[in-house]
């Protein structure tokens, strides 16, 4: 195998690839093997036809595709590894020539990592902003424990109000024939919560319990049910119990049931510490944030396409990963929200852009500044991943490649190149 490297315009870059034709031939046999016994030939037991008698009578071409999907991922990466080129894409494959008896040769178009020309990145100025906690938002604390503290308690001296439970039976109909997934029994349905479609909860508003109540509602034009959607339906509803939250008093009694404390008043000195501490972090973030954005409008780059396009692939698979931990899939999530696949990639690029604009000024200001890893920040880390990984952290040493140590030392430069930024800029 050899290859040959063309540098193209824009950060991109040509691997001509070229195969032997006896390495080709290898390739072709493996493909004649994987696929005999898919191939029938009249006199002959499946699997045992000759190769020759099979290209004879199917051509050639019948293992071209098999050969070549056989030599490209090897020798592709062979090339990628050798030409020392910062590869930041996937490579878009051209079959050159793929005939018998010759040698088989490919391209492989890919971007590479574009060189960062930076600007200011000491002395910059950031707007100084404190931390500052209201009453109101201790107070929004405490009622969320107060929440969180609540019981359930059954109501049979009033009609139903906003933020009560209603506890109903339902069936749905739609031009007075009942629809899958319309009906329901005891089901605990908050009013105001939204749960339900158009004003089906405010219908329930003054109700009692025992009451049948109709309830007349419009599907949404975007319904994610193609045959419900903006279409009247009539729900007949059965309020079979109303629930109403009571919850406890706030007082030092309480504080102790929910804190360490003693007291309430030491209970709200803690929450404004929490809320501080966490406003604080926000700042810092945010600073940071600031900072490096100025250090990138500073620089000058030539980000290649294909490099975004990565970028937002991976993004749009964390994202169907996620979805997957919560039982929903993809094509669920276009359907709820009437978005395309396309319309989804393209909402993710401007995301994908940022990021890669924020790691490669980061990268190089750490280049910049010959910002080195010690042993001990590294092993710092790989204690904190293997705690995360729930590992030892010698399991986990002999798990990672040196490619991968490579870049956890990386990361850990950006970050202290993070701190250089913010520690060299300035307050207003």
């Amino acid at each position: 195998m050899s290859f040959q490297v063309e540098i193209l315009e824009k950060n991109m870059a040509k691997l001509t690839i070229e195969a032997t034709a006896e390495e080709f031939e290898n390739a072709m046999e493996k493909a004649y093997r994987k696929n005999r016994h898919r191939i029938n030939i009249q006199g002959f037991r499946k699997g045992k036809a000759p190769r020759a008698l099979i290209e004879k009578m199917y051509g050639p071409g019948i293992f071209y595709e098999d050969a070549a999907n056989e030599i490209i991922p090897e020798a592709y990466e062979k090339a990628a590894i050798e030409s020392n080129l910062e590869i930041v894409s996937r490579p878009e494959i051209d079959i050159v020539q793929i005939e018998k008896g010759k040698s088989f040769i490919f391209t492989a178009e890919v971007a590479i990592k574009p060189e960062v020309k930076l600007g200011q990145y000491k002395g910059l100025v950031a707007q100084k902003k404190e931390a500052e906690v209201t009453d109101e938002e201790v107070m929004q604390k405490l009622e969320q424990e107060r929440e969180k503290n609540s019981r359930l308690i059954t109501v049979e001296d009033r009609s139903i109000q906003e933020g009560d439970i209603a506890v109903i039976d339902f069936e749905g109909f739609v031009d007075d024939k009942p629809f899958d997934g319309g009906k329901g029994e005891d089901f605990s349905l908050t009013i105001g919560s939204h749960t339900f479609i158009d004003n089906f909860e405010e219908q329930l508003i003054g109700k009692n319990a025992g009451d049948c109540v109709d309830v007349n509602v419009t599907f949404p034009e975007n319904y994610h049910a193609n045959e419900l959607a903006g279409k009247p339906a009539l729900f007949k509803v059965t309020i079979k119990e109303i629930k109403a939250k009571e919850l406890p008093e706030l007082n030092d009694d309480f504080a102790q049931d929910v804190s360490e404390f003693d007291t309430l008043d030491e209970y709200k000195e803690s929450i404004r510490a929490t809320i501080k501490e966490n406003k604080e972090k926000q700042l810092k973030t945010a600073r940071e944030n600031e900072l490096v954005d100025k250090v990138i409008e500073g620089a000058s780059m030539d980000i290649p396409e294909p490099m975004i396009e990565l970028q937002v692939s991976r993004m749009a698979e964390d994202f169907a990963q996620r979805l997957r931990y919560q039982g929903l899939s993809i094509e669920n999530y276009f359907q709820y929200t009437g978005m395309s696949r396309e319309q989804f990639l393209e909402s993710l690029r401007p995301q994908a852009l940022k990021q890669i604009q924020t790691r490669l000024v980061l990268e190089a200001v750490a280049k910049a500044e010959q910002i080195e890893v010690t042993d001990e920040e590294l092993d710092k880390e790989l204690a904190e991943m293997a705690k995360m990984y729930r590992m030892e952290v010698d399991k986990l040493k002999e798990a990672i490649s040196e490619k991968e140590i490579e870049q956890i030392k990386m990361d850990i430069a950006v970050n202290k190149a993070v701190d250089l930024i913010v520690a060299e800029s300035k307050e207003e």
